[in-house]
């Protein structure tokens, strides 16, 4: 389970830097609730409210690219894996975690926060 989810986590930045809303939607649960805390945005709750940040977020020709690396992977429950990653978003390194749930016989997205991080690990070069 821990594959996968680092291959889920793998096609969350991937839909992330190709602007590609649809396969970010594919990314989030359908049946379970979903919470996502974005910087500076105010926590949203639920799978439209989540869906709609996103499809702003990349719609919007301004917003930068943003890559992840050094992500751990964790199990919590028998059927939840948490992710710990560090994102670059242009100069700033910011500390992510995302959750994903078993669903359908593979991993989705339950939880994503973003914020930033006054120590980061340094990228890789």
């Amino acid at each position: 389970m821990l594959e996968q989810a680092e291959f889920a986590n793998e096609a969350f930045y991937l839909a992330f830097e190709g602007m590609d809303y649809e396969a970010m939607a594919h990314l989030w649960s359908g049946e379970r609730e979903v919470i996502c805390l974005h910087p500076g945005w105010p926590a949203l709750v639920g799978r439209d409210a989540v869906l709609d940040s996103w499809r702003s977020i990349l719609s919007n020709p301004q917003q930068g690219q943003v890559s992840f690396y050094d992500a751990q992977a964790r199990q919590i429950s028998t059927d939840t894996v948490a992710v710990v990653c560090y994102e670059l978003a242009g100069d700033n390194v910011m500390v992510a975690t995302n959750i994903f749930a078993q669903e359908d016989e593979r991993l989705r997205m339950v939880f994503h926060q973003s914020g930033f991080c006054g120590n980061p690990p340094p990228p890789p070069t």
